[in-house]
């Protein structure tokens, strides 16, 4: 997901695209059909099919609850029916929970109930962060998990503080998030960054004028919590859960804060909590560079691939491409401003998924032909912009929110240099576009309320981590270092190439999640898919 403003710098979303696993298939098969992309159209809550009823926690889980957040831990949560046949609640958490009399916040979360003999609760989470925990369950419940796993357990998505229903960080309205997309900084000049953060410090302050008290608590740790009090009135003894990408960053957390109340964890698409925000943006560069030489040898092996000669010369006229729109932003069809960044974001985008490359290589046909209409709809896609000019989402804050809070970053301007000059080394394609992270968060309001640092899991439940070869935005090497840290836990690797395994690879690892979570079966570590 590329939720940046003006240019994909660093500090980069690890489910870049919010729903990503919906991306794929909608991209392809739009593209097939018209050439023209366009993200699906959700439904409003409406009433669906079946009764709601309430979920009470036991006795015994409330009366668990830490120090003086018993009254969070025992409250009711009053399902009802929404989206064609799933159910919809909400629940409050505090705002601060150093401070938990001091104001509460609600988190919405949504359902699928199983159809079988229910084995409990399985939380999801889609990525990013700010990705819709709500959005991925309604729109992917029914395709992305196997039947085996949906008739065992009530799939559950809510979406973590900040993110679009609960608490959402906002920022700027559809039309300035238009205009600011089209900004052009020359960061490697003092003017240019410095009209970057004038620009960047006038946003964040609109963050604190509409998002409230809450924006300075947007941060894993309190959505870590926020996941034991929903465990709690689910009234889940302990909690089952699936985080893809940055939601396995939200589920080692998790396991770090509560070992005992961990039931069953798979974590597919690891990050590493070890790295500083530097060496995350650093392994990322890396990865999305062999994920473009990746597709670049496939294109070539294949009819119609508008790059010429062998990999390198491919990967040179992606670069000429990109330094044509840099030095020469182009209009779409719809008059709209192509700059350089819309030009990465739409080759980010396909990226993620190798069932996407089709139509990277199509709109690269278009763009050697002067019309980069179809990489705009790309990124338009990836930043959750509709056709009809609105955002379904406000992922491009939440990210800016959690990030800022999460990790300290380096914010002069001789540092920020100097890491641009790094990730230029370990991508010649994309380091540029990562760099300057620092940007985002230098005037930002509040300060960050947390370190890098190793996982630490005292548990006995064992934990199952997952990673892909090929995976361009948490490469598989994040994965054998989580799964080293959390000590009682499988490795899983998948051989293959796109973001995330589970619900797009193959019947190995989804044998292997579905065993574990179902039947109890912990994968051998070191498996391979």
């Amino acid at each position: 997901m590329t939720p940046a403003r003006r240019r994909p710098t660093g500090s980069i979303s690890w489910t870049r695209f919010p729903s990503q696993r919906r991306a794929v298939a909608a991209i392809a098969a739009t593209i097939s059909a018209s050439l023209l992309l366009s993200g699906c159209v959700f439904s409003p809550l409406i009433s669906g099919s079946g009764s709601g009823n309430v979920s009470t926690p036991d006795a015994s889980i409330a009366a668990a609850a830490p120090d003086g957040l018993k009254a969070f831990y025992s409250q009711k949560m009053s399902w009802t029916p929404c989206e064609q046949g799933f159910q919809c609640a909400n629940i409050n958490v505090p705002v601060d929970y150093a401070k938990p009399d001091a104001g509460s916040i609600s988190i919405a979360a949504i359902r699928l109930q199983s159809q079988g003999t229910k084995k409990g609760s399985l939380l999801v989470n889609p990525g990013g962060p700010g990705a819709s925990g709500y959005d991925f369950v309604r729109d992917a419940a029914k395709t992305h998990f196997t039947s085996k796993l949906r008739s065992s357990f009530d799939l559950v998505g809510f979406d973590p503080r900040g993110v679009k229903r609960s608490a959402p960080v906002t920022c700027l309205s559809d039309s300035e998030r238009d205009a600011s997309r089209e900004k052009v900084y020359n960061y490697d000049t003092d003017q240019g960054l410095n009209a970057a953060l004038a620009d960047t410090k006038a946003v964040n302050a609109k963050c604190v004028e509409k998002s409230g008290p809450a924006l300075a608590h947007i941060d894993t740790v309190s959505s870590a919590k926020d996941m034991d009090i929903l465990r709690a009135v689910l009234n889940d003894a302990k909690l089952n859960y699936l985080g893809f990408s940055y939601g396995t960053s939200l589920g080692a957390t998790y396991a770090s804060l509560f070992p005992d109340n961990l039931g069953k964890l798979v974590l597919d698409g690891a990050v590493d909590p070890a790295l500083s925000n530097e060496d995350v943006t650093a392994g990322q560069a890396g990865a999305f560079e062999a994920a473009l030489h990746s597709y670049v040898a496939d294109c070539q092996a294949k009819s119609g691939c508008p790059l010429t000669g062998g990999v390198d010369e491919g990967l040179q006229q992606i670069r000429d491409l990109i330094a044509d729109v840099e030095q020469n932003p182009k209009r779409a069809k719809d008059g709209r401003l192509v700059t350089a960044a819309t030009f990465v974001s739409a080759i980010f985008t396909p990226l993620y998924s190798n069932e996407s490359w089709p139509v990277l290589t199509q709109a690269l046909q278009a763009a050697v032909q002067g019309d980069d209409s179809l990489m705009l709809r790309i990124a338009d896609f990836g930043a959750d912009r509709e056709p009809n000019g609105t955002y379904s989402s406000n992922t491009a804050f939440a990210f800016n929110a959690v990030n800022c809070l999460d990790y300290p970053m380096v914010t002069d301007t001789a540092g920020m240099r100097s890491e641009e000059a790094r990730l230029k080394q370990v991508s010649p394609t994309f380091g540029y576009y990562f760099a300057y992270s620092g940007v985002n968060c230098k005037d930002w309001p509040y300060k960050p309320l947390h370190t890098p640092a190793p996982a630490k899991y005292t548990g006995t439940a064992p934990i199952v981590v997952i990673g892909t070869t090929g995976d361009p935005a948490t490469p598989l090497a994040w994965a054998g270092s989580l799964r080293k840290q959390l000590g009682n836990a499988s490795l899983v690797t998948w051989k293959g190439e796109g973001h995330t395994a589970y619900g797009r690879s193959n019947r190995c690892v989804s044998d292997a999640v579905d065993n574990y979570f179902v039947d109890g079966k912990v994968p051998s570590d070191g498996t391979m898919c």
